[in-house]
C-alpha cells in the first residue's frame, strides 16, 4: 500500500532527502538575524503572488469533549476528570448559526475520539443539518476508514484536518498509552484514506513541543511532498500548532520559539508555494498579527475548544466519563462549563481580528467555496 511505502520512508529520514526536502533541510538550518528577515520577504513574496492579499477565516466548533484515546498532552484526554458533554444535532446547529451571525462561511467541526458518544451516524446528521447553512464544512474527529469518509462527503463535509501530532515513532507511542489512537501508521494513512473517500482539501500538521522542531519540520515536510505527489487532486494545508495549557497539566518536552516557528513558516513557503499554510488562536494576538502577512494564508478568530463554548449549549447535560462509562457529576455550579482542549492566546472577536487584517493590508476572506460549483 501507498501508506507503507511513506512510512518506510519517514522512517530513513533524514537521510536519503529529495530535491526538495534537501532544500527544505537548508532552510532549517541556523540563521543570522538578517538572513531570516531576507526568507521572511521571500515568503511574503511567494504568497502574494500565489494567494494574492486574502486571508481565509475559520471557526473550529466542538462537538463533544468524550474521548477513549490516553493522550498525554491533551485536554481531553480519557483520564482526565473534566466535565464533559456531547452537543445534540439542535445544539450544534445553534451554535453554527451563532458563528455564521459573525460573518463564518468556513466551519470545522472538532470531536473527541468515543465512538460511543460520537458515532458516524451523529457526524452524518450534524454535516446534513448544517450544509445548507454553512457553504464550507471541514471536520476533525477520529479517523475513519475509505468508505466512512465517503459517507462524510455526501453528508457535506468537503474538508478533512488530521495532525499526525508528532512523527517520531518511538515519542508517538510515549505520547499515546491508551485507546486506537496508539498506532502511529493506522493515523499516519489517514489523509490518505480521506482523499480515497473523496475529500478535496486536506490539512495535516503536527504539535510542536513535543519532539526536536526542526526533525519535526522536516517529516512533516517530507508528508506534504508525498501526498502531493500521490494526492494529487486534492488541495493541501499544513499547521504547526504549539502546546497551549490543558487539563492534566502536560508541559512542552522542547522549545519552538517565535523565531524557530517563523523560520519554518518560510521554509514551508519557499520550498511548497502553493500550499495552505494555518495559523490558529493557539498563537499570541502580536505573533499572529506579524506573521499573517509574511505567508500565512488561513486564520481561525475568536475560537472556542468546548462543545457549548459560544452559546453555552450543553450545559445541562455535563458529566463525568470514567472507563468510557458517564459518572454524573455531583453538583456543578452554575457557572460549569464543558473542559476546553487547551487554552486560547488570542482572544479577539472575529471582527477586530478582520479589522486587523485590513489595517495590514490583507483581505479577510469569510468565503470562498458553495457547493452549488460543483452541481450538474
Amino acid at each position: 500500500m501507498i501508506h507503507t511505502a511513506f512510512s518506510a520512508q519517514l522512517d530513513a529520514l533524514p537521510h536519503r532527502l529529495t530535491p526538495v526536502l534537501e532544500r527544505f533541510a537548508e532552510l532549517l538550518e541556523a540563521k543570522t538575524p538578517s538572513q531570516l528577515e531576507a526568507m521572511a520577504r521571500q515568503s511574503q513574496q511567494l504568497t502574494r503572488r500565489h494567494f494574492g492579499r486574502t486571508m481565509r477565516l475559520f471557526a473550529p466548533l466542538y462537538l463533544s469533549n468524550e474521548c477513549v484515546n490516553n493522550c498525554s498532552y491533551c485536554g481531553f484526554s480519557r483520564d482526565n476528570p473534566i466535565l464533559r458533554t456531547t452537543l445534540t444535532v439542535e445544539q450544534v446547529v445553534v451554535e453554527a448559526r451563532h458563528l455564521v451571525s459573525q460573518g463564518f462561511r468556513n466551519i470545522l467541526l472538532v470531536a473527541g475520539e468515543h465512538p460511543r458518544f460520537v458515532s458516524e451516524g451523529y457526524l452524518q446528521d450534524c454535516l446534513s443539518a448544517l450544509r445548507d447553512i454553512v457553504p464550507t464544512l471541514g471536520i476533525e474527529v477520529g479517523p475513519m476508514e475509505d468508505p466512512e469518509y465517503a459517507q462524510m462527503v455526501t453528508a457535506g463535509a468537503e474538508g478533512l484536518v488530521v495532525y499526525q501530532e508528532t512523527y517520531d515513532r518511538e515519542l508517538y507511542a510515549q505520547m499515546h498509552t491508551a485507546g486506537p489512537k496508539k498506532d502511529f501508521d493506522w493515523r499516519l494513512a489517514c489523509p490518505e484514506r480521506g482523499y480515497r473517500g473523496g475529500f478535496r482539501r486536506i490539512g495535516i500538521g503536527a504539535l510542536f513541543g513535543l519532539s526536536d522542531w526542526k526533525m519535526e519540520a522536516l517529516r512533516l515536510a517530507a508528508h506534504l511532498e508525498f501526498l502531493q505527489k500521490h494526492c494529487w487532486k486534492a488541495w493541501f494545508t499544513v499547521a504547526f500548532p504549539r502546546l497551549r495549557p490543558a487539563a492534566g497539566g502536560f508541559r512542552p518536552l522542547t522549545d519552538f520559539p517565535d523565531w524557530a516557528l517563523l523560520q519554518t513558516m518560510c521554509a514551508f513557503r519557499l520550498c511548497f508555494p502553493q500550499t495552505g499554510i494555518v495559523m490558529s488562536t493557539r498563537e499570541p494576538a502580536a505573533l499572529r498579527d506579524a506573521m499573517a502577512p509574511l505567508g500565512v494564508t488561513i486564520m481561525s478568530a475568536g475560537s472556542h475548544t468546548e462543545p457549548g463554548g459560544y452559546t453555552g449549549a450543553g450545559v445541562e447535560d455535563l458529566h463525568l466519563t470514567v472507563k468510557g462509562r458517564r459518572v454524573e457529576a455531583e453538583s456543578p455550579s452554575a457557572s460549569a462549563r464543558a473542559e476546553g482542549q487547551f487554552g486560547i492566546a488570542d482572544e479577539r472577536s472575529p471582527e477586530r481580528v478582520a479589522e486587523q487584517l485590513r489595517a495590514l493590508g490583507l483581505d479577510p476572506v469569510w468565503k470562498d467555496w458553495d457547493p452549488s460549483i460543483l452541481a450538474a
